[in-house]
């Protein structure tokens, strides 16, 4: 009856045989499953109609005739009334929003900046989205790929493509791209981006530097690697600049060659011409190096990372706030002791070399280089002034310049010497420095090592490393020498003296300075005078065999 009294009151009629007919349907089933309150009741008229809500109450509880024989006009009629009355409804809504311009105002701009929060949290999240996702892509990009070194060195980093054939008619290793080539170096492409970034103003430095005594007065600077760089040089200096093949008259750092080699294709000569080429790594800047190894057949990419793992800029230091940085103040060149430094001026050189040898021939002269040392000799002396003239001309067309003071012109009745080498009647180490020598051994079996000096740093090992030098210019007479070493560590106050060296924690002080000496050799940085190169040697570990210990550090 409730139910009843509730659709009176919303004007259904109490007199209405269907609505009568549902009231006592209704009454049939149990009342917690359809009772309905007013609110609903009211809310459920005003979506529809009353027509509508007695209609599908009707079809609910089966009181319509819902079959395809029924006839459908009643209930379309009923329908459409409702739809017509619904749309009536939503006119009048909006007429009355017209006649009162501030509520329609209002709705408006409720209604836009509903819109707009919806739209912005619909930006919020895409964006949101998209940043990840950039994120995520970036990070991959990172990991198998390098796009930005610094301001002036990235432009053609997304140049990737290869000469193939060049680089395998120069038996060369290819690279598809710098993940493959980061892992054929053992490291990741995030360690090669970080020895390769370079800034102006940065807080880290690859390198060790430190200076060197020239035997003519000044000093010598000196870059030797830090680890980490310095593993990635020599693995491009065994994979890459090994397998390239130098010019016959290149020397310096080549296999089968060396010093020896290079001084005795001037034995016996009635002239001898040295010239050495003033800031030779210096002179090779970062432009020259990365076109060799384009024109080697590697990408601009890869150029650009090889020339950078090779070569760095001048830098000062600077302190501020007890924090020490390095300021970029010149262009980037080759630095004097990088393993793979030698290797790359071979390489470049090879034009001149060839140039150098063709005038040598045609003018009958014996033409080699060791590093920046160029040796002339010939028995013919009358064309002297010619060969030098065309040096010059040659050395100014490929980039280098004649150092001024470092001209030497020797005859056969003085001492003629190359790469620190006497050559007048056989390749030999200087007769004042053996002379020299055998009284430092002399005063070390007399009155102790204590007493004598020779060379830098512990004068035991340095002793040891000259004996070799010797043995390997002169065989016999450093044998002889070697011997006679040998029989002074074999004493037993030496042989404490010794242990006691190495024993000792400073000696990583030692380590160091070797590394810095072994820097130096591997870039040619000392001088190979009578009282130059050997007298400094010290071997790395005395536990070594005699000949690694000095033979190491070449």
């Amino acid at each position: 009856m409730q139910l009843l009294s509730i659709l009176d009151q919303l004007g259904f009629g109490l007199s209405s045989p269907k609505l009568k007919v549902v009231f006592f349907c209704l009454n049939l089933l149990p009342m917690s499953d359809h009772r309905m309150t007013r609110q609903q009741i009211y809310d459920r008229i005003r979506q529809t109609s009353k027509e509508e809500y007695i209609l599908e109450e009707m079809k609910r509880l089966g009181f319509w005739d819902t079959t395809e024989e029924a006839p459908k006009i009643s209930e379309e009629l009923i329908q459409k009334k409702g739809a017509l009355r619904r749309e009536l409804r939503e006119l009048m809504e909006k007429q009355r929003m017209f006649r009162d311009k501030e509520r329609m105002l209002a709705e408006m701009r409720k209604k836009r900046m509903a819109d707009a929060l919806a739209r912005r949290e619909e930006t919020k999240e895409r964006r949101k989205a998209e940043k990840e996702a950039r994120a995520k892509a970036w990070q991959e990009k990172k990991e198998r790929s390098i796009v930005f070194l610094g301001k002036d060195y990235s432009a053609g980093l997304s140049e990737e493509e290869a000469d193939l054939a060049k680089l395998a008619a120069l038996n060369l290793p290819a690279f598809k791209d710098i993940k493959e080539l980061a892992e054929a170096m053992d490291i990741s492409v995030g360690r090669l981006r970080y020895l390769c970034f370079q800034r102006k103003l940065s807080t880290v430095s690859h390198y060790e530097r430190f200076y060197l005594a020239k035997k003519t007065g000044g000093k010598r600077l000196i870059s030797a690697p830090r680890p980490m760089l310095k593993n990635a040089q020599y693995w491009l200096l065994e994979n890459v600049l090994a397998r390239l093949e130098m010019h016959e008259a290149a020397h310096g750092f080549v296999p089968e060659r060396s010093i020896v080699s290079n001084a005795k294709l001037h034995e016996k000569k009635e002239l001898v011409i040295n010239m050495d080429l003033k800031d030779f790594f210096p002179t090779v800047t970062y432009p020259r190096v990365k076109g060799m190894f384009k024109g080697l057949g590697y990408s601009e990419q890869q150029s650009i990372i090889f020339a950078l793992l090779t070569t760095e800029p001048e830098v000062d230091q600077v302190e501020i706030d007890g924090q020490l940085y390095y300021a970029q103040k010149g262009e980037r060149y080759l630095p004097q002791g990088a393993p793979t430094s030698p290797a790359i001026t071979n390489w470049l050189c090879r034009r001149m070399d060839r140039r150098f040898e063709g005038v040598a021939k045609k003018l009958g002269w014996t033409y080699s280089r060791y590093a920046d040392d160029l040796s002339f000799s010939a028995n013919d002396t009358s064309n002297i002034s010619r060969i030098i003239w065309q040096a010059q001309q040659i050395i100014q067309d490929e980039g280098f310049v004649i150092h001024p003071k470092k001209l030497k012109i020797m005859r056969k009745g003085r001492r003629q010497e190359v790469t620190g080498l006497t050559v007048n009647e056989q390749v030999a180490v200087d007769r004042k420095t053996l002379k020299k020598f055998r009284a430092c051994l002399h005063t070390i079996e007399t009155k102790g090592y204590q007493a004598a000096e020779w060379g830098q740093g512990f004068i035991l090992a340095s002793i040891k490393g000259f004996a070799n030098y010797v043995r390997m210019v002169q065989a016999e007479k450093g044998q002889a020498l070697c011997e006679q070493v040998d029989r002074i560590l074999a004493k037993e106050e030496n042989k404490q003296a010794w242990k006691a060296y190495f024993a000792n924690p400073s000696r990583k002080k030692y380590a160091y300075e070797a590394q810095k000496q072994q820097a130096t050799i591997e870039a040619n940085a000392v001088d190979f005078g009578s009282s130059g190169l050997a007298e400094s040697l010290t071997p790395v570990d005395p536990q070594q065999k005699d000949e690694e210990q000095w033979w190491s550090l070449w």
